[in-house]
């Protein structure tokens, strides 16, 4: 009888798990679309068509502002429904500079082996002639002749291989070479190139163009100050990575993080004016702040200087990208602020 009640017991407790389950699913679903209604509202308002990519790009900015139990509702959804393009063009270009790392050991390897022989061939007639000024090993001289022979044929082959190599290996370079320009992902830091956000920034300009919303660029480097109080190349690299990795972080799925080159990044913040590029600044410098490096025993705490700027459709990418890194000169003029605006007429 006991367990007949336990049984009911559990069975009930099961059902209202259930029932509580897709409780929540509904609401969560509900809320979703209520959210989802705004955006559309937003948009509109806007004058903005609700294509695909502004509706994407405003469902990002309005979730800022949202509470955080919806933002990870929404956040644990689009997971599951991400888009991996991006990441299997990554792993092919990967694979494909291991397979380039690949073929340059077997060359070299080819070419040490090339180099033995060749090695080789030297010893045998410097043996020879050794040998040679001994009557009595005129045996020895004749093998010693045929064997060079021998080696001389294989010493053929192998130059005949070597060069087939050689021609294969100067073809995969070409190949490998073309791949690497049309790449949009750097290696070394983790984030798109600078190819790719130039092309990015070139399309922003187009879309500004044609449906008059605001969007801003920002750059950031590694403050120069701390790199020269550090003077260590290789803790500068991982701190710069440390910086990639934060903007990464930071950053919205609709943002584009970039490396721009020798250890300059550049956001560019789609949909988003000089005000809220500012504040994303801000709040880019705090987290940075607040992240410690550690050097052997020495603890650093790390900083950064932002130039912030607008994408103006009346100017080129390379104004605009110029106008930006100006930002970062006039934030180390200030001594107050991490970040500075530069604009251009």
């Amino acid at each position: 009888m006991a367990g007949g009640i336990k049984s009911k017991v559990q069975k009930n407790s099961n059902a209202k798990t259930a029932v509580i389950k897709k409780l929540d699913l509904e609401s969560s679903s509900s809320d979703i679309e209520i959210y989802a209604k705004e955006v559309l509202n937003a948009l509109i308002a806007d004058n903005l068509p609700p294509t695909p990519n502004n509706f994407s790009l405003y469902f990002d900015r309005l979730l800022e502002d949202k509470s955080e139990n919806l933002r990870k509702q929404i956040h644990s959804i689009l997971e599951l429904e991400e888009n991996n393009d991006d990441e299997n063009t990554i792993l092919l270009e990967q694979n494909l500079k291991q397979g380039f790392s690949s073929i340059k050991h077997i060359l070299t390897v080819t070419a040490n082996l090339y180099k033995n022989m060749s090695l080789m061939i030297k010893i045998l007639e410097k043996r020879k002639k050794e040998l040679s000024n001994v009557p009595s090993e005129k045996e020895a001289v004749n093998i010693i002749g045929i064997l060079e022979g021998d080696v001389s044929k294989l010493n053929s082959i192998l130059k005949t291989q070597s060069s087939q190599m050689k021609t294969i290996y100067d073809d995969t370079a070409k190949i490998v070479k073309n791949v690497e320009n049309e790449t949009i992902f750097d290696n070394q830091f983790g984030v798109y190139n600078k190819r790719y956000l130039l092309t990015k920034i070139e399309q922003e300009i187009g879309l500004i163009k044609e449906f008059n919303h605001k969007s801003s660029l920002i750059m950031i480097e590694l403050s120069r100050e701390l790199k020269k109080s550090v003077n260590n190349d290789k803790a500068i690299v991982l701190m710069t990575r440390t910086i990639a990795r934060l903007l990464l972080k930071t950053s919205r799925r609709s943002d584009i993080v970039a490396h721009y080159g020798n250890g300059v990044f550049a956001m560019l913040l789609k949909h988003t004016d000089i005000e809220s590029a500012q504040k994303a600044s801000e709040r880019l410098s705090d987290l940075v702040s607040n992240s410690n490096f550690f050097l052997a025993d020495r603890e650093i705490h790390l900083k950064i200087s932002i130039g912030v700027t607008d994408i103006n459709p009346e100017n080129s990418v390379e104004e605009i990208v110029v106008s930006a890194m100006d930002g970062i000169e006039k934030a180390y003029e200030d001594k107050n602020s991490d970040y500075a605006v530069s604009l251009r007429s």
